[in-house]
């Protein structure tokens, strides 16, 4: 079962996702195809937002950590080369934003829109 199922929410207005720039994800590519994916689901409308997150390294050797650009992953401060990949690779579902048709009032009876009254 999936999050806005989980929460019955009838649609998702945003979807924020943090991609990392090794993580082999093409920006272009999610955003073209994310419609097609989307089609008929609850997210179908939502507004797809994409945070990048930076390369950040632990150097091994000095144990200070370190933000680089792709293909220079050694330390920026003692330029070793045995570092550990802290984030840069990853894609991670950041936030949704729910919407509730029918959300609940204080009595916990479901409210009515307004249209139509």
């Amino acid at each position: 079962m999936g999050i806005a199922a989980e929460r019955r929410a009838s649609s998702v207005s945003q979807i924020v996702l943090k991609i990392g720039s090794l993580s082999g994800i093409e920006e272009q590519l999610l955003r073209s195809a994310y419609p097609i994916a989307a089609s008929g689901a609850v997210a179908a409308h939502a507004e797809l937002t994409i945070e990048r997150t930076a390369i950040v390294l632990h150097c091994e050797q000095c144990k200070r950590e370190t933000r680089l650009r792709v293909n220079r992953l050694r330390c920026a401060h003692c330029g070793d080369y045995r570092t550990r990949l802290i984030s840069g690779d990853e894609m991670v579902l950041q936030r949704l934003e729910l919407e509730n048709a029918n959300p609940l009032s204080d009595t916990g009876q479901g409210s009515k829109s307004a249209k139509g009254r």
